[in-house]
């Protein structure tokens, strides 16, 4: 069974940055792709980034490039996101999923999630 923990949401203004972590246990960190998605009020669960097992390729959303960089720390079993320029839409609650082998940003895909952080941009 695979743990994922997420940490580093919170309040923060327009333009400003945080960095969500996700520790995972349970399993060969580097046999997993990892992804970041997020759910808005009233909206449905959408991809945000992901990151293949070596750290060594990644993909975005659209709403989110140039922006959000992810990353992964091998040696610690942590999954990064780095939000800047942020914006009042980026409010959500933010999970981190794995899954094994292969990247994708498709949600049905992923079959181990977090149980979320909220960040919250205010204008």
């Amino acid at each position: 069974q695979v743990q994922l923990v997420e940490s580093g949401g919170g309040l923060v203004q327009a333009g400003g940055s945080l960095r969500l972590s996700c520790a995972v246990s349970g399993r060969t960190f580097r046999s997993l792709a990892m992804g970041w998605f997020r759910q808005a009020p009233g909206k449905e669960r959408e991809f945000v980034a992901a990151i293949n097992w070596s750290g060594d390729s990644t993909y975005y959303a659209d709403s989110v490039k140039g922006r959000f960089t992810i990353s992964r720390d091998n040696a610690k079993d942590t999954v990064y996101l780095q939000m800047n320029s942020l914006k009042p839409e980026d409010t959500a609650v933010y999970y981190c999923a794995a899954k094994p082998y292969a990247v994708a940003s498709v949600v049905a895909l992923y079959g181990y999630w977090g149980q979320g952080t909220q960040v919250t941009v205010s204008s």
